[in-house]
């Protein structure tokens, strides 16, 4: 009996630790059913691989084979006598890398590369982002308009658009100098100015990808959000800082990795705007010193050793800007 004066039976103490008991089928299906599942999910994990057999073969040969090859060479001594067939190549090991990292031009170079690569990527995301707001906000003909100018001058080759450069800032004919009053100044013949002139046309080039795939991020944010923002008095650029860049980090992410990519491995514009990376290579960046050390100066070993160095910062560079974003819990 218990405190209430009721009388706990011993069946009604032991009922609430039995359990129904599972029919003979349910327990032998349970396990079949996991185990199923279990297969179907490996089976499934594969699925996707499978479609992309055909792409990564693809890639495989345009672009794992090269560079195991670029690789492979910048092991030798590998010079116009090698190509002809004079001397067999002679195994070096990392010989052209401590001949690359002992040349104080080498750190040179890198530091000019570095530096004139983060100055185009700030400047086309700038002036890409700043013309994706402006095309969010113009009607439709002056957006159709700037889209066209846009895309045009991103579907110009990189030769034709450094030779057009060239000449709108030529010292004698071109229109530039005559605007300004610089008479006869040149733009090339100082390092900075052809850097500078250099910038202009990667960004003039390399503005549309940005601009044209941030607008497509603007366009796809509710128009309550930026509505909302604008009662609360805030200014464009609080719009832009607060609403749209959060909203919009993973295509920021996206263009920012591209622009790194392409601005650090500028070749065609340098070595034509400066005439082959300028007076005495004061304008070289990496890919322009790999080509001379290569074809101009027949040390193709040391220049795949340069190429293989490049390829290395650009991997790291990029893996370090994913980490920092996964670390503040971007999903990528």
């Amino acid at each position: 009996m218990n405190d209430r004066g009721s009388v706990k039976t011993p069946v009604a103490a032991a009922a609430p630790t039995v359990r129904a008991a599972r029919s003979p089928r349910e327990s032998v299906d349970a396990p079949g059913r996991r185990t199923a599942r279990g297969a179907a999910r490996r089976t499934g994990g594969w699925t996707p691989w499978l479609y992309l057999a055909p792409a990564l073969v693809v890639l495989g040969g345009l672009l794992v084979y090269p560079i195991y090859q670029l690789g492979l060479i910048s092991l030798f001594q590998y010079t116009q006598a090698q190509v002809s067939g004079g001397e067999p190549a002679t195994f070096e090991g990392f010989g052209n890398y401590a001949a690359l990292f002992g040349d104080p031009q080498f750190w040179q170079v890198l530091l000019a590369t570095v530096l004139f690569a983060a100055a185009c990527v700030v400047s086309t995301l700038a002036v890409g982002c700043a013309l994706a707001v402006l095309l969010a906000r113009v009607r439709a003909v002056p957006r159709l308009a700037l889209m066209l100018a846009a895309l045009g001058a991103w579907a110009t080759p990189a030769v034709t658009g450094s030779t057009v450069w060239l000449f709108l800032f030529d010292p004698d004919f071109g229109p530039v100098n005559r605007m300004l009053g610089l008479g006869d100044h040149s733009w090339t013949y100082g390092r900075i100015s052809a850097f500078f002139l250099v910038l202009l046309e990667v960004v003039w080039c390399s503005f549309p990808f940005v601009m044209v795939t941030v607008y497509a991020g603007i366009r796809a944010v509710p128009g309550e959000v930026l509505e909302a923002a604008s009662l609360d008095g805030a200014s464009q650029w609080r719009i832009w800082r607060s609403v749209l860049a959060p909203m919009l980090r993973p295509i920021l992410v996206v263009v920012t990795i591209q622009s790194v990519i392409w601005d650090f491995k500028v070749f065609t514009q340098i070595y034509v705007m400066t005439g082959g990376g300028g007076i005495a290579g004061q304008n070289l960046v990496l890919n322009v010193y790999a080509y001379q050390q290569a074809f101009a100066s027949s040390q193709y070993g040391l220049g795949s050793a340069i190429g293989i160095v490049t390829l290395l910062i650009l991997l790291a560079v990029t893996l370090v800007y994913l980490r920092l974003l996964r670390r503040q819990g971007e999903e990528l």
